[in-house]
């Protein structure tokens, strides 16, 4: 999976196509991310004491990690991933503009 914590993806489908958000949690066994104020849900909690209200509470779900795609850091645009050798280490690379990520 090309996707790592604390970038920034922009979703391909669903009701939230085209936004923009910084990935929170990323689970690579089932490859699939959670993205900030993405694909939320509402999760609506009984009040559980004499006197206390019940509230909804806006969550953000976890989406398959192939509905967002990579914003390069240098050049803005969503794009592919791609990578190289620098030395003995992997790196990402845009597609675009050639950018380590």
């Amino acid at each position: 999976m090309d996707i790592k914590k604390g970038d920034n993806v922009i979703m391909l489908s669903g009701k939230d196509r085209g936004k923009t958000g910084k990935v929170l949690f990323v689970f690579p066994k089932e490859s699939k991310v959670v993205v900030e104020k993405l694909n939320t849900v509402a999760k609506h909690l009984r009040a559980r004491k004499q006197g206390q209200k019940g509230q909804i509470i806006h969550k953000e779900r976890a989406i398959d990690s192939s509905r967002v795609m990579l914003v390069c850091k240098s050049c803005g645009k969503p794009s592919r991933i791609g990578k190289k050798l620098v030395g003995d280490v992997k790196v990402r690379v845009c597609k675009k503009c050639g950018a380590e990520q």
